[in-house]
């Protein structure tokens, strides 16, 4: 946090000031300058502000604030007292300064008015007759100009350091937005890598075990159609592989245009193993509708076709894409023996999560012995 204390030169600058000036006085004989506590009481002045910003770097608190202000103005006298120049007068400047930042604009104000009444008594004491005196008008009245530019100085350094504070304060702010907005980013990223996993590579690995079980069932009495079950293994295995690339190009920003209408064809194509009857109706225009959309009406698909295949034991699943200029709507309804809606597992939620993050819905209407129909719709944004 930035420091909310007095300019820390001023002090040093009129201390050396007055010293010069003093001494001066001292050495051509003007006014008679006792040396001792004018150069002790300066070098005491020198030592409290010191003091002050090592105990207290930021600000000082009331209490200590007004112990030293009364230390300043006994030493302030002290020297005054014993200076024959007069310039240690403006020393009485420093004490409405430091008040402002400790204490605000109306202390300052009030100790400003209490240091003129000082100076007009001091002149009574000192001075016979001094308002018909030229020169001791014209000290007060600069010394009158001085507190109102000293006043004001502290107001502008005050709202600078405040307007420091609070730039800080906004900076630390912005710095802790960033470090949540780069977690929930990440966050977010890791969740998108999970659906694709559980979406692509799962559904791969899930036609690859079917489809082996089935090699291994049909080896001896039809080797046929086990030569041809490994033959669409090894063709999911590929399908598999070209998946995570396929990931990692998109990570890289360097994948091409996704195309729905082929990616379902070769989908459904594929899950077709002959255990499974598997029917697909693509219409509409799908190159208007942004590409993360058509993704996840694609990654949907796969879901509902591998939860037909794992989990529902379907024996006929129909798939039905159309793209019109107002949404896109797929629609997977099988013959299998459904659940419960309340046992939605992860690759549910991964596709809801999915398609809201695209802007659609999902609608899943199932129950137990009546199939499962899987809806879902994504309203068309601007193509990407």
């Amino acid at each position: 946090m930035p420091s909310l204390r007095p300019v820390p030169w001023l002090s040093p600058l009129l201390y050396g000031v007055v010293l010069v000036a003093g001494g001066y006085a001292s050495i051509i004989g003007l006014g008679g300058t006792h040396l001792v506590p004018f150069a002790g009481g300066l070098a005491v002045l020198a030592v409290l502000d010191h003091v002050e910003r090592r105990r207290y770097p930021v600000r000082t608190p009331p209490g200590s604030a007004v112990a030293l202000l009364t230390a300043r103005l006994a030493l302030y006298a002290l020297v005054a007292a014993a200076d024959g120049s007069g310039m240690s007068r403006v020393l009485f400047l420093l004490l409405p300064f430091t008040a402002y930042f400790a204490f605000g604009r109306a202390a300052a104000i009030a100790i400003g008015v209490v240091c003129v009444g000082f100076v007009v008594v001091a002149f009574e004491l000192t001075v016979p007759d001094w308002p018909r005196q030229v020169e001791q008008v014209s000290d007060l009245l600069m010394f009158i100009v001085g507190l109102v530019l000293t006043i004001a100085m502290a107001a502008v350094a005050v709202q600078e350091q405040r307007g420091r504070v609070r730039l800080e304060e906004s900076h630390a702010k912005l710095r802790e937005y960033a470090a949540r907005v780069s977690e929930l980013s990440a966050t977010a990223e890791r969740n998108r890598l999970a659906r694709d996993i559980h979406d692509g590579l799962g559904h791969h690995l899930t036609a690859i075990a079917v489809l082996l079980e089935k090699a291994a069932a049909f080896s001896e009495r039809d080797p046929g159609v086990a030569r041809r079950a490994l033959d669409d293994a090894q063709q999911s295995a590929r399908r598999a592989l070209e998946d995570v690339r396929q990931s990692v190009r998109t990570l890289r920003a360097e994948t091409e245009r996704f195309r729905l209408s082929s990616a379902l064809a070769d989908l459904t194509r594929e899950a077709g193993d002959g255990r499974l009857n598997v029917t697909l109706d693509c219409t509409g225009d799908e190159t208007g509708h942004d590409s993360a959309a058509l993704l996840a009406i694609y990654r949907a698909a796969q879901e509902g076709l591998t939860n037909a295949r794992r989990h529902a034991h379907a024996t006929t699943v129909a798939v039905n894409v159309h793209c019109d200029p107002s949404r896109a709507r797929l629609v997977v309804a099988d013959d299998g023996r459904g659940f419960a809606p309340e046992r939605e597992g992860f690759g549910l939620l991964g596709m809801r999560e999915r398609v809201e993050l695209a802007g659609g819905s999902v609608e899943v209407d199932t129950g137990p012995g009546t199939g499962t129909r899987l809806t879902v719709t994504i309203p068309r944004r601007t193509a990407s």
